[in-house]
């Protein structure tokens, strides 16, 4: 099953999870005491913050992929096929690091092209540092004008 489909089925997963949770708070508030009536508000926020972290998790993923689709369209998305890997299946440190340098360059020559911040976003994630990898993603994300697109 691909990392996509999963994560569909798993935001199914918790919009059942929310609906269940609405009657449990909708007990709470029937019971009518200041303490279950507060719970019951607690309850009811749990699924609001989840709601809007998997909304922004998802839209997140299928604009990085339709962003992504547009460079392989254009042939540029960085080769990671020929990165030696360690017996764990992580590229190598030497070369993710090697690997990063040549797209950090490419970035500060270009800091206007988010085919660069893109490529650096990659680079970041080979080497294991998927916080900086999704911080260049949005800014990939914003200098494509996605951000209207959608």
């Amino acid at each position: 099953m691909s990392a996509r489909s999963v994560s569909w089925l798993l935001a199914a997963v918790l919009v059942v999870y929310f609906v269940l949770l609405g009657g449990r708070a909708v007990a709470l508030f029937r019971e009518g005491s200041a303490v279950a009536i507060g719970l019951g508000v607690g309850v009811v926020l749990l699924p609001l913050v989840g709601a809007w972290v998997v909304w922004s998790t998802l839209r997140f993923g299928v604009r990085t992929q339709a962003l992504g689709r547009r460079l392989a369209a254009e042939e540029g998305l960085p080769d990671t096929s020929g990165l030696p890997l360690m017996p764990s299946g992580r590229v190598d440190r030497a070369a993710a690091d090697e690997f990063f340098e040549q797209f950090r360059a490419e970035t500060e020559a270009a800091p206007e092209d988010w085919r660069s911040w893109y490529r650096l976003a990659v680079a970041y994630d080979v080497a294991g540092d998927r916080g900086r990898a999704r911080d260049s993603m949005r800014k990939a994300l914003e200098l494509s004008g996605s951000e209207s697109d959608h």
